[in-house]
């Protein structure tokens, strides 16, 4: 059995979809290895997905019986939040007109898991 550890950042203010493409490139590797792709991403998301793994490896590497070499990204996905302070925004227009637009947050969560590690895991 897997012990699996997770870490999240919510509210991120980056939209979900754009996140979603950083996201998709790490999920299955080596924990050493998506951190080496998110540092080399130019992506602005791939900054914030960076500090969420870093900080899920750090909660994994709190029990002793997990090894870092042996980590790997078990679950990355990005869920949708609220528009930024709950509303739409406006931009202006042609003709006088305003129009709206939505300044999307999402909310990143990544879960690491060592497969050869025994004990209990959040």
């Amino acid at each position: 059995m897997a012990v699996q550890f997770k870490a999240s950042h919510r509210y991120a203010r980056m939209a979900p979809r754009k996140a979603q493409l950083v996201m998709d490139k790490i999920r299955g590797l080596t924990a050493s290895q998506a951190l080496d792709q998110l540092h080399n991403d130019n992506h602005r998301a791939a900054r914030d997905i960076e500090k969420v793994l870093a900080s899920a490896v750090a909660n994994a590497l709190q029990n002793p019986e997990v090894k870092a070499g042996r980590l790997v990204v078990a679950q990355a996905y990005v869920n949708g939040g609220p528009l930024l302070l709950g509303r739409m925004r406006f931009r202006p227009g042609p003709m006088g007109r305003a129009m709206p637009f939505r300044r999307r947050t999402c909310h990143l969560h990544v879960q690491v898991a060592d497969p050869d590690a025994q004990g209990a895991g959040n």
